[in-house]
């Protein structure tokens, strides 16, 4: 029985977020176009650079986020996983790391921060929201005390080069590569391998899941790690673009990240997602910040338009469910009601 497992099959009735992901890359194609007649500076190379600079870590943890979300759980932490992860790069450089070590001992302290929160969900029972809303202070309060007030920006030009330069005259960044790696190995694992289609089942029914003898708990735990792992990456390339480490690097960036993942399609209570409707998202996300920013607008109009897209990449998919089961059910009462003069054992009424 523990080779063999239902999941797979039961994932295949969940079909009907993809509609919504074509929908998101319709209105990516949209806001491109229509950014592009407003502004002809939105299609220059150094836009479309930035453009894509500025999705790079987003997209790096949205990537296990999607997994984790579909699996039923969240994690608020990230961003602040982000800023420790920067803040232990930047002092193990500065008392004399080397810079691979620092690197490895970054994505070390997002592998530790991550199991925490795994065990803390997994092990103990507790809620993912209450438990990663209490160690996004916990994480940003280490990242304050390593850091206090100081920075660190005292990074070889190699590496900052490669956080925010581009190959020649293009608008490729040198981090690009990196970026399209974590996708395609995030695409190939939530939709080509058990693994994935285990976590489907865990979001979709955790009871069945269980019963399908999935270690589930363990699953959620992996989950966790990978996620506080990669927003560790995440943090060093952030801290490697800006050229400084200090304890309040990406703050607030959690809400991108979620908002990049519900607005891709992925369910808030678990079981549905794809991956390419969240890279469609987060191009569309920064598609629109870029297109604010070059008509003067201030970074707090774009906050306010993505919560407003983060509403209704929660409330639509549940309208739209509703209406479809009312549909459904009126449908049954209808087929379920007797034509008139038809008794219910299919004797015709006789009148006097």
């Amino acid at each position: 029985m523990a080779g063999v497992s239902p999941i797979p099959s039961t994932v295949t009735k969940y079909r009907r977020p993809i509609k919504w992901d074509v929908a998101i890359i319709g209105v990516l194609a949209v806001v491109a176009i229509v950014s592009s007649i407003i502004d002809p500076n939105f299609n220059t190379a150094f836009n479309i650079s930035f453009l894509i600079a500025n999705l790079t870590e987003i997209l790096i943890i949205a990537m296990p986020m999607t997994l984790l979300i579909i699996s039923g759980e969240i994690d608020l932490s990230v961003a602040s996983v982000m800023g420790l992860a920067g803040a232990v790069f930047g002092v193990a450089y500065r008392e004399g790391v080397p810079i691979w070590g620092a690197l490895a001992i970054a994505l070390l302290a997002g592998f530790l921060c991550g199991l925490i929160n795994g065990l803390l969900v997994a092990k103990l029972g507790l809620g993912s929201l209450a438990v990663t809303i209490a160690t996004l202070a916990l994480y940003r309060g280490f990242a304050t005390a390593l850091l206090g007030t100081e920075s660190v920006s005292s990074f070889p030009r190699e590496w900052t080069r490669f956080a925010f330069g581009t190959y020649g005259d293009t608008f490729i960044p040198r981090s690009f590569p990196l970026l399209i790696a974590v996708i395609a190995a995030f695409w190939v694992l939530v939709h080509y391998t058990v693994f994935g289609r285990r976590v489907y089942g865990i979001g979709l029914n955790v009871e069945a899941a269980r019963f399908a003898a999935v270690p589930v708990d363990t699953y959620k735990v992996m989950l966790f790690v990978l996620t506080g792992t990669m927003a560790g990456l995440a943090g060093v390339l952030y801290t490697l673009r800006f050229s400084t480490a200090q304890y309040d690097n990406a703050v607030g960036l959690e809400l991108s990240v979620i908002a990049t993942v519900l607005l891709g399609g992925v369910s808030i209570f678990g079981g549905i997602g794809a991956i390419w409707g969240v890279v469609a998202a987060a191009f569309l996300l920064s598609s629109i910040r870029s297109v604010l920013l070059l008509q003067g607008f201030t970074p707090n109009v774009f906050i306010v338009v993505q919560g407003l897209l983060l509403i209704m990449a929660v409330v639509i998919p549940v309208a739209l469910i509703r209406w479809h089961r009312f549909r459904e059910h009126r449908r049954h009462e209808n087929s379920t009601q007797l034509p008139p003069g038809l008794q219910e054992d299919g004797s015709l009424v006789r009148t006097p």
